[in-house]
């Protein structure tokens, strides 16, 4: 998978807001002002693209001093399984660590906690939250 990473000024956003599209308004019913927040313009965006063909996402934002928070993590339903997820996310954690920060915080949703956890990533929480009338849990990772 190829990813490339940008800011929001750049025309590949437009797929990345796609996906995110597709995948948590669409599927998962979030509220569309929920997932396009606001936050976008201050991150740093990926996008993974498989053959040619948009695939995964990630959103990057600096979250304490020297920590960051990823978020709108997401994989197109007909690539989910295939380790897109993973090479993403190898990106998204190199990029923090070669930026300064020495920690990735992030917010999952309970079903893929367990991703997470293969990845390194230790709860911060005793009990999921919601957010989106989703659960979820805290965690981070040192990069």
């Amino acid at each position: 998978m190829d990813v490339v990473v940008f800011e929001h000024e750049n025309p590949a956003f437009e797929a990345a807001l796609d996906i995110r599209e597709r995948v948590f308004v669409d599927e998962q019913e979030v509220p569309y002002d929920r997932e396009v927040d606001g936050r976008d313009p201050e991150a740093t965006h990926f996008l993974g693209r498989v053959d040619g063909e948009p695939t995964a996402v990630a959103r990057l934002r600096e979250y304490e001093e020297t920590a960051v928070k990823v978020e709108r993590v997401a994989v197109v339903a007909a690539k989910r399984g295939e380790g897109y997820g993973d090479e993403l996310m190898d990106v998204v954690e190199t990029h923090a660590s070669e930026a300064g920060y020495d920690r990735v915080v992030l917010d999952a949703q309970v079903p893929v906690v367990d991703f997470y956890k293969r990845r390194g990533y230790a709860l911060q929480d005793d009990e999921p939250f919601e957010d989106a009338g989703i659960p979820h849990r805290r965690m981070a990772k040192p990069v």
